[in-house]
């Protein structure tokens, strides 16, 4: 009996044992929880693979999320459910003035040919002052929907002159191919693919209006308690960043299949990106300053902003 009792004890000390180690195992383990879209250098590292095994090695796990355009990302991060994300200029000026605890970390040069409004190849419009009393397809809070701001003013249009149909990409994609639409205000790829297969024509791209800028975000939370974290998936970027401007064509090929976009309609739009990432500076939040008091005055959102209160500097 009392030998019974010894191997049932040992057992009994085992299976504790594991139990705890597992337990420490699992409460060790970390997850680094990223937001993507359909395009860019972030799908691009997903596809590549290279950030696993580096986060791995410091005891974290990585996690991808899709988001068909930036507001719902920025969203995610503002309810904890991603740490890191992509977005266009507009995207991070709704969200600071909704009151989301996000920060810039990053950005990319502007790419001004990456986002156009666009009609269909055998509408009538020819400038975009002819939308005046039209219905134009735009993302809400979207890059695309600051270009269509800036584009109308330009033009003399007063915003209230149209009539926007908020719509996310996909879509407002049906919408303008079924003609529900009259313009539709998008970015690459999604514009590429309506220029290539829908022969789209161009009434202005943001040449001379907008920077359309790409910037990287998370949250006030992660970069306190994860700053090494976030800095080694910078770098990582910045290595597919590096690898992709040089190879356009083998990018395109990679992305194709996970994008669902053919080869050539991506090498157009890759051509049209930008390159180098780089760190948040005085100069691109002058510019996404200028953004913001444009909403404001539009009364696009409800109140005055300072980009520069949530911007992560170098060094910061």
């Amino acid at each position: 009996m009392t030998t019974r009792r010894k191997i049932l004890g040992i057992a009994l000390a085992a299976s504790l044992a594991s139990a705890l180690s597992v337990s420490v195992a699992q409460a060790q383990e970390k997850t680094v929880r990223i937001g993507f879209q359909k395009y860019g250098k972030l799908v691009l590292l997903k596809s590549k693979g290279t950030l696993e095994p580096k986060l791995k090695a410091l005891g974290y796990n990585v996690t991808w999320t899709e988001f068909q355009f930036g507001p719902p990302l920025l969203e995610a991060i503002n309810v904890g459910a991603i740490d890191f994300g992509n977005t266009g200029e507009t995207p991070p000026v709704f969200a600071q003035a909704a009151g989301a605890p996000i920060r810039y970390v990053a950005y990319e040069p502007p790419a001004q040919k990456g986002e156009a409004i666009l009609v269909q190849k055998n509408s009538p419009l020819k400038s975009v002052a002819d939308l005046k009393g039209k219905k134009v397809a735009v993302a809400k809070g979207s890059n695309a929907h600051y270009l269509l701001v800036k584009a109308l003013e330009k033009a003399g249009v007063k915003y209230e002159d149209i009539t926007p149909a908020y719509l996310a990409p996909a879509d407002a994609r049906a919408a303008f191919e079924k003609g529900a639409v009259d313009a539709w205000s998008i970015w690459d790829p999604y514009q590429a693919a309506a220029e290539t297969t829908l022969e789209a024509k161009t009434l202005t791209d943001g040449t001379g209006l907008v920077p359309n800028t790409q910037f990287y975000l998370s949250s006030q939370k992660f970069i306190e308690t994860e700053p090494k974290v976030l800095d080694v998936i910078l770098e990582e970027l910045r290595g597919v960043d590096a690898w992709a401007k040089t190879d356009i064509r083998a990018v395109a090929e990679q992305l194709s299949p996970s994008v669902g976009l053919p080869v050539s309609v991506l090498e157009v739009a890759l051509k049209r990106q930008s390159y180098g990432i780089k760190t948040i500076d005085d100069q691109v939040l002058t510019d996404q300053q200028k953004i913001a008091d444009t909403l404001f005055q539009l009364k696009l959102i409800p109140k005055e902003v300072r980009v520069s209160e949530i911007a992560r500097k170098s060094g910061s």
